[in-house]
């Protein structure tokens, strides 16, 4: 069966390489006995590639068991699992078969692999070696036929490095891998997806589907999604039922997105935040703050020379500018907003953070080189304006920045 046929009987929605590629192993492996192990973060839809792995194998026509072992208590999951017999433990009135004596001759989907308790990993392992087990309080042997497909969203290395998962298990369950890619790695899958769940939506909810403004279309496929699949369904649904306007926009889609630009901080900063040094947010904003002090006075250095590079350099320092100030300017924009809008009162509420007398007497020349700066700004603006013949999209990707600092740099510099 082809990649096309499988998308349409499993309603998988999607044209990413990653995506085919996963698709395409699920369909070769099924008609073999091995163990699959499927990897990816939550809520990117694992849960389909068991059935059609299922669905397509020699077992079809026998049990299909999906169990979530997160959800199992750890006092229980051997009982769930291979089963018990009666007065085994306290409540276990009468004996009980387990998953994998329930799915003899067919197949087992075993969800959340990782969480499982170390004593039961043992036990696994020997039905996968031997295909014995044995009930809890029982000492009878028992024999299963089952193909066991398992799936994590966890790092499998790091648990194995700190013992939480045993590696010869992992080596026995991981003999054909499948990685199911991130929803931020497929994006030109997303808006497809958006457009599935708003139709989907208004035929349930019985309301004309929503859709979205070429702005807000960029927002959402720049988005991180730390929820894959299963946050851009809940998400539309909610705007498919609050907003009573149909077209949505960037600032609307905004409210439905949590953490939206602090999830998309240039990588400058990213990297220089550790989350384990600084207890909130304000003590973030002083660091940056002054990082941003010390790089200013490195480039009033490079700013001094600018006239005597040639028009090539002069373009990537003036980039570098934008680029450094730029983040800056969005950091404020969505951090001192909500937090403190004046950033001179910053210093006075913290004592540790001094300005150092040997910096006020350069305030009025760096002031003054920054108009200078200002107007390289826009020239390089026009320039890569006219160059592109005035569409702001591609003068975005020449100049570096985003096309929202674009239309916003065009407004406060009032360029025609």
């Amino acid at each position: 069966m082809k990649v096309q046929q499988i998308k349409q009987r499993y309603s998988i929605i999607g044209s990413s390489y990653e995506l085919h590629q996963a698709i395409d192993i699920a369909i070769q492996v099924a008609s073999t006995d091995l163990s699959v192990f499927i990897t990816g973060e939550s809520g990117t839809g694992k849960e389909v590639f068991p059935q059609i792995i299922h669905n397509l194998s020699s077992k079809k026509h026998n049990s299909y068991i999906a169990v979530n072992c997160g959800a199992i208590p750890e006092g229980t999951i051997d009982s769930e699992l291979f089963g018990h017999e009666k007065g085994a433990f306290t409540g276990a009135i009468d004996s009980r078969k387990g998953y994998f004596e329930v799915a003899n001759k067919g197949t087992i989907f075993l969800d959340e692999i990782g969480e499982l308790p170390l004593f039961t990993q043992v036990r696994l392992l020997r039905v996968l070696e031997t295909g014995e087990y044995m009930r809890v309080g029982s000492s009878k042997i028992r024999k299963t036929d089952v193909r066991v497909i398992t799936a994590t969203n966890i790092d499998v290395a790091n648990a194995i490095r700190k013992g939480n998962f045993r590696e010869d298990l992992y080596y026995r369950l991981n003999t054909v891998p499948i990685k199911v890619p991130a929803l931020r790695k497929r994006k030109k899958d997303i808006l497809l997806l958006f457009r599935k769940f708003a139709h989907d939506f208004s035929e349930k909810y019985r309301m004309p589907p929503i859709k979205l403004d070429k702005y807000a279309s960029s927002l959402m496929e720049n988005y991180r999604w730390p929820g894959n699949i299963r946050q851009l369904k809940n998400i539309t649904e909610q705007i498919s039922i609050i907003e009573e306007n149909r077209e949505i926009t960037s600032e609307k889609i905004k409210k439905y997105l949590p953490d939206n630009f602090l999830k998309n901080l240039p990588a400058i900063y990213q990297n220089t935040i550790n989350k384990e040094e600084f207890a909130s947010e304000r003590e973030i904003l002083y660091k940056i703050l002054f990082d941003m002090r010390n790089e200013i006075n490195e480039l009033k250095d490079i700013v001094k020379n600018i006239n005597t590079n040639n028009n090539d350099n002069q373009i990537n320092i003036s980039r570098k500018f934008i680029d450094d100030n730029l983040a800056y300017e969005n950091y404020q924009d969505n951090t001192i907003d909500s937090k403190n809008k004046d950033k001179k009162n910053i210093y006075h509420e913290n004592e540790k953070f001094e300005k150092p007398d040997n910096k006020i007497e350069d305030t009025e020349e760096i002031m003054e080189e920054s108009l200078l700066l200002k107007d390289k700004e826009i020239e390089l603006i026009k320039k890569a304006l006219d160059k592109h013949k005035r569409k702001r999209k591609y003068a975005a990707i020449e100049l570096g920045i985003s096309e929202r600092t674009l239309y916003r740099k065009i407004k406060e510099y009032n360029i025609n």
